[in-house]
């Protein structure tokens, strides 16, 4: 595929899993009635469950290539990117609001990128310095959205919030690096396997943890708050986990790694986008002016990518 294509595709997939995974954001508030750890549980054994039912069909030939290093890589990654990643998102959700946890989120393509920048062969960071402005200045504009909104008098409440965030940010760089990296060494198992793979391994991490989820559970639910709960863990295990990881991973195997950290902005917009929807209201000015400065933020990093005269010629 030309390099061009390439581009292309790579976005495309790159947008499509941002409009998924912005999903997630949306399903703390809606059930929340449930924990976070109640609401990761949930998603993912029905991730879980979904994965091992497309994967049945390849089974052992795709396990029979499997080596003792790719298996712990499977746990790893599952524990950083599905796990620990969404029972802190959904506790930010439910602690922050939707606005302050994008905000959080929306700095992973500037920690990806600055780790993606010490690769061979990846973009220098002076090339990049202008779309990562933009990043942070989109993100800054979330912000004080975020801070002019903060409910008064619950100030434990917003600061246990904003670590959950940071948490959830510094668990997803290490995944997006990690199964970058990962999916670069693996040319025997496709990116769709690989994300089911993953899939089935977050379930069965979720299957460890289902006794402590209902033990944990307050109680006092009702029979439509759990339909709700089903209905909300089954689409966001179909859509954001299944369909949405695959995207990504193909995205993964099209663009470089520090262009990979800028598509992680469009889960933010598509967040940001749902929450509107969710609250019925449109977005202010500071909204507005973010998702201009996020879009330009990932145009100018196309750009940068752009093969130059001298490159070409050498």
């Amino acid at each position: 595929m030309a390099h061009g294509n390439r581009t292309l595709a790579g976005i495309a997939f790159g947008m499509g899993a941002g409009a998924l995974w912005g999903l997630v954001f949306l399903a703390p508030a809606v059930a929340r009635a449930f924990g976070p750890l109640q609401l990761a549980v949930g998603r993912y054994l029905a991730y879980g469950l979904l994965a091992a039912i497309l994967l049945a069909p390849r089974r052992r030939e795709t396990v029979a290539r499997l080596h003792r290093g790719e298996w712990r890589a499977l746990a790893v990654l599952a524990m950083l990117g599905n796990t620990i990643y969404y029972v802190l998102l959904a506790g930010a959700v439910q602690l922050g609001g939707i606005a302050m946890t994008s905000l959080v989120i929306g700095f992973l393509p500037v920690a990806v990128t600055i780790i993606g920048s010490r690769d061979h062969g990846a973009v220098a960071l002076s090339r990049l310095a202008p779309s990562l402005l933009l990043g942070v200045a989109g993100a800054a504009m979330i912000g004080l959205q975020s801070l002019g909104k903060a409910p008064a008098g619950e100030p434990a409440s917003g600061a246990a919030g904003l670590l959950c965030a940071i948490g959830a940010l510094a668990s997803w760089t290490c995944f997006a690096v990690g199964n970058s990296r990962a999916l670069a060494r693996l040319d025997h198992i496709s990116a769709h396997d690989w994300s089911l793979l993953i899939g089935v391994a977050a379930g069965a991490q979720a299957l460890l943890l289902a006794p402590l989820a209902l033990l944990l559970d307050p109680g006092g639910h009702d029979a439509a708050q759990w339909t709700l709960f089903a209905a909300t863990s089954a689409a966001i295990g179909l859509f954001a986990s299944v369909i949405g990881n695959a995207l990504w991973n193909r995205m993964s195997r099209l663009l470089p790694l520090t262009m990979v950290g800028q598509m992680i902005l469009f889960e933010t917009l598509f967040a940001l986008f749902y929450g509107f929807l969710w609250e019925r209201r449109l977005p202010t000015v500071f909204e507005a002016l973010a998702m201009v400065l996020v879009v330009a933020s990932v145009l100018s990093c196309l750009s940068a990518h752009r093969p130059r005269p001298v490159d070409a010629a050498a």
